[in-house]
């Protein structure tokens, strides 16, 4: 798809959500990695004349864009929408970390709130959101701690063991489930933006059945 074509400057970039308006970043942190406006374009996919209007603050970026350009600008999502944050704690304590249940998952905060990465702890039971597919913008990795995990990606199912990691884009179709009966415990990394964790366990349903 073009950016160049089909979106107006305040046109919602996702799902009717605006993003904060991040113009009066983008120039300065470009600067500050040192790179022409060309470089980073072509580095983010983007043409040199859209890159322009997104640090005009004439375009919105849309989620996908936001992440490539915080990749290639060495920084963080929340640094390229402004955001101040107070100070936080480095070091999260186990005894800190609140459980929050969402369907059938428990999700334990393994990482500071409000970041552009967010890491959690999860336990996935046997049996639940089965029949759950999510597509969202974002990346995610995932590391089995106990149990069998059944991860599908589009069209290919794959069965990791304690110790098997996984890092994808999550625009690709994907459904997690626990391979065993006692369940599974994992490490989770996502980048997703502006969703609270019970929204990890949202997405279109297909129909009912094992991946």
């Amino acid at each position: 798809m073009n950016p160049d074509k089909g979106t107006s400057p305040s046109e919602p970039t996702a799902a009717g959500e605006k993003l904060p308006a991040v113009a009066p970043q983008l120039r300065a942190l470009r600067r500050r990695a040192t790179l022409t406006l060309e470089s980073a374009a072509r580095a983010a996919g983007l043409s040199p004349a859209h890159l322009s209007r997104l640090e005009t603050g004439q375009r919105q970026p849309s989620l996908p864009m936001l992440l490539a350009l915080a990749r290639i600008y060495g920084t963080t999502v929340s640094d390229l929408l402004g955001e101040t944050v107070a100070e936080r704690d480095a070091v999260v304590r186990s005894a800190d970390m609140e459980p929050t249940r969402a369907g059938g998952w428990t999700y334990w905060p393994a990482g500071a709130a409000g970041r552009g990465m967010q890491s959690l702890r999860v336990h996935v039971p046997h049996g639940s959101q089965g029949d759950i597919v999510r597509v969202h913008p974002g990346e995610e990795w995932l590391y089995v701690l106990q149990g069998r995990l059944r991860l599908r990606l589009a069209d290919t199912t794959h069965i990791l063991e304690p110790g098997d990691s996984a890092h994808f884009d999550s625009l690709t179709p994907h459904r997690i489930a626990a391979e065993d009966r006692d369940g599974a415990d994992l490490l989770f990394v996502h980048t997703l933006l502006q969703s609270p964790t019970a929204a990890l366990c949202l997405g279109p349903t297909t129909n009912r059945g094992e991946a």
